[in-house]
């Protein structure tokens, strides 16, 4: 019975926290040329027309919705790839899913 209920309450912890929201700085790679074809972390090919991304911890495979704050715009991308690998980034969007995002340089996301 008490299993039951640690495992029931944990199961409701592990939704909630998957459902939240983190508002970071995104940026974008995949423009230049050698982009497109390079192995990603995961192991397939980068294709920078793709909705995908780039994160440090979540599980490839994940597909998170990308929201700009300043526009409102959001896009659902998959996790393929780590990084990125500057100071104060959270998500590295290929150079697609920034342009659908109407994306410049770099922009405060909400990532969930």
């Amino acid at each position: 019975m008490i299993r039951a209920i640690v495992l029931g309450a944990l199961m409701l912890v592990c939704a909630s926290a998957a459902a939240r929201a983190q508002t970071c700085i995104a940026s974008h790679y995949g423009v230049g040329e050698g982009y497109g074809g390079r192995r990603t972390a995961s192991g397939e090919r980068m294709n920078p027309a793709a909705m995908t991304a780039a994160h440090r911890s979540l599980p490839f495979g994940t597909e998170v919705t990308v929201t700009d704050l300043r526009t409102g715009r959001s896009v659902l991308v998959r996790i393929n790839d780590r990084g990125p690998f500057v100071r104060g980034r959270c998500i590295d969007l290929s150079y697609g899913a920034a342009r659908a995002l109407g994306m410049g340089g770099t922009a405060r996301v909400s990532v969930r």
